[in-house]
């Protein structure tokens, strides 16, 4: 893997990204923003799964008005989505908001624009900037079509407009539906510009495919060291985009190791129902995770035979390989014990508890 590109560090509330800060998880409430239990019942789900950042869509006042009472009740920094409106963006930042999606370049006249940047300079509020290929602007997008470069532009239009301001408090993304296009367009942004970027497919789809499209996209960047905050865009409850992320970053060693269980495929040796058991771990131990968010979680793993099962149990923490309707138990690579498979996962999450508290 690629030494991560070093990029200039911008702060959400207390939350530094870019610069050698951690890569962090971002994902967007479904809710109407103007019904505020709703609202904060979503945020607070999303903060128990680990989310570092909510993005929230600000339709109108009304909405733009009700962050500030959803902001008192949650601690994840909150981004208000803004659109074409400039008064909308001025009230969010009014209402307390950690940070702004807009681009400066779709919300009025350079006097609006104006009014926005100085009074996010003084709150110490970051702008980012979203280009999307939805909604390249016209001249771009006849000039280059919706291609990488076209995205590019776009975002150094926007760019510009705020640096003529003396306003450098950016992030930036150009995000595109598809894996190759949003691979090439954030390379050469990457090239262009030391701002910190946030990274992901637009509109990825629904849970198995929009998954897959992330995981090969976001996947490619963060090994080329490309990518302050992340979000997996999918069609599907944001807890679910949250934990996605998470284990994408997991994967590339970004992030310490969390609830997912090594397990094997299972084939015509298998005598135990290891797809169960797996799962009934994974859930123990997202439960036991969100109950104790600093902990650091101890490797697990669940095999279905004697092939492979021994030898994956001597690197993990802990592992439970199959038998005929039983499971021999590891604990730091050394046998421990047979075990009938109805108290297979107690045994082994108490393991892990005990590991986790030494």
């Amino acid at each position: 893997m690629n030494l991560r590109k070093k990029t200039k560090q911008i702060y959400l509330n207390e939350l530094a990204v870019g610069g050698d800060a951690p890569i962090s998880v971002q994902t967007m409430t479904k809710t109407d923003t103007r019904d505020i239990d709703a609202t904060v019942s979503q945020i607070k789900s999303i903060e128990r799964v680990g989310g570092d950042i909510v993005r929230l869509a600000v339709i109108d006042m009304e909405a733009a008005k009700a962050l500030e009472e959803i902001n008192s009740q949650v601690s994840v920094p909150l981004i208000a989505d803004i659109h074409f409106d400039c008064k909308l963006a001025l009230q969010a930042i009014e209402s307390g908001v950690a940070g702004l999606r807009l681009n400066p370049g779709n919300i009025g006249d350079s006097s609006k624009v104006e009014s926005v940047v100085k009074t996010a300079a003084e709150r110490d509020i970051p702008i980012r900037i979203g280009v999307n290929a939805g909604s390249l602007q016209k001249d771009i997008e006849a000039k280059y079509g919706k291609t990488p470069l076209a995205l590019v532009e776009s975002a150094l239009e926007h760019i510009r407009i705020l640096e003529n301001l003396n306003y450098y408090n950016i992030k930036v993304s150009v995000k595109v539906s598809d894996v190759l296009r949003t691979i090439e367009a954030y390379r050469l942004l990457s090239d262009r510009i030391d701002y910190p970027l946030h990274i992901g497919l637009t509109e990825a789809g629904t849970s198995f495919a929009g998954t897959i499209k992330s995981s090969v996209a976001l996947g490619v960047l963060l090994a080329e060291g490309i990518g302050d905050t992340i979000r997996v865009s999918l069609t599907d409850d944001p807890e679910l985009e949250i934990k996605t992320g998470l284990e994408i970053l997991r994967s590339l060693e970004l992030r310490e190791p969390g609830a997912a269980v090594t397990s094997c495929p299972t084939c015509g040796r298998t005598m135990v129902d290891v797809k169960t058991i797996a799962l009934e771990v994974e859930k123990e131990l997202e439960n036991f995770m969100q109950d104790n968010p600093n902990i650091k979680m101890p490797s697990v793993a669940v095999m279905g035979c004697i092939v492979n099962g021994p030898g994956e149990a001597k690197d993990v923490d802990v592992a439970l390989c199959g038998g005929k309707d039983k499971f021999a138990l590891y604990v730091k690579g050394e046998y421990r014990s047979t075990i009938p498979k109805c108290e297979a996962v107690d045994a082994l999450i108490k393991e892990v508890l005990l590991l986790s508290n030494s």
